[in-house]
């Protein structure tokens, strides 16, 4: 992620990436969507165990996030500028070099958990964040205590081993960043660690006792997108890119694109079927076996062997 290097100290210092910022006003945005079950950790987790299911992120399964907070922080802060003109303000979620999960903890939104995410005591971590960075002095309010304890789940269920000490993640190793941000190939030792995940990766979050508390949203954007949730490996990989681009319209998924949506089911089916082997599985992936691309076709041929 040399994004993450190349702003150098705007990340931490607010006013050097909006001139004049004095305060900064976090939020989060929760993501369940309404229909949610009470058991909803045990149904992931569930999912997980039957290797043919396609596994996309919760976050992921409706629209497009960037979208829905953003507007929703604009007209917030559009009020806010009516009732103390003059204001200047700007608004983000995760689209710039910004701390935001540091942030939130300082302002008290919630602590920092052993894998790295905000935690809250009433919210538990399945929540979005934004902020809007303004160029008034606002009273600051104060960071809450952190309540992990003793507790280590989310770092012995990680599948890659990939949060390496409290609070330490080593993103390389990270099935969400394999799946979303890493653009290449997706180094073999891990391959068969990420299981049926096709798009990002909620285990540690599944685990955490603190997502009992997890709220559900109210917006309809967070529904559950057809052909997300519960779909098969092999109908997801015969998606044509057209088809890709006409499913994936608002959503985060398709920022990735046709060739690393292709890629990681490709690792996917080759992880179904060491588990099954299925004849269905292994046609599937022989139709893309000679895909233009050499990333999907590099995959294609490790899920064959």
């Amino acid at each position: 992620m040399d994004y993450m290097a190349a702003h150098g100290n705007k990340r931490a210092r607010p006013a050097e990436l909006v001139a004049g910022t004095l305060s900064v006003i976090t939020a989060r945005m929760d993501y369940l969507s309404a229909s949610t079950p009470s058991d909803w950790q045990s149904i992931e987790f569930e999912r997980l165990r039957r290797p043919t299911e396609a596994i996309v992120s919760l976050y992921a399964r409706g629209r497009d996030y960037h979208k829905v907070l953003r507007n929703r922080l604009q007209s917030l802060a559009t009020r806010m500028a009516a009732e103390l003109a003059p204001l200047g303000y700007r608004v983000f979620t995760d689209s710039a070099p910004v701390l935001e999960a540091e942030l939130a903890a300082r302002s008290g939104l919630g602590w920092r958990g052993k894998h790295t995410l905000l935690l809250g005591r009433t919210a538990g971590s399945m929540f979005f964040l934004g902020e809007i960075f303004v160029d008034v002095a606002l009273p600051s309010t104060a960071p809450v205590d952190g309540h992990c304890g003793s507790c280590s789940a989310c770092i012995a269920i990680c599948p890659t081993q990939a949060i390496i000490a409290p609070q330490q993640l080593d993103a390389r190793r990270c099935i969400s960043y394999l799946t979303i941000e890493h653009a290449g190939s997706i180094p073999l030792d891990l391959r068969p660690l990420i299981g049926n995940r096709i798009y990002g990766c909620d285990d540690c979050q599944l685990i955490c006792p603190w997502n009992k508390f997890a709220q559900r949203s109210a917006l309809p954007d967070f529904d559950a997108r057809a052909g997300l949730v519960g779909s098969d490996l092999v109908t997801l990989f015969a998606w044509s890119e057209e088809e890709f681009l006409r499913y994936t319209q608002g959503s985060p998924i398709r920022r990735i694109g046709h060739e690393r949506w292709l890629r990681n089911i490709a690792v996917a089916l080759g992880n179904a079927l060491r588990a099954a082997p299925e004849p269905a599985l292994r046609a599937a992936l022989a139709a893309r076996a000679e895909h233009p691309s050499p990333l999907v076709r590099e995959h294609v041929a490790w899920a064959l062997r």
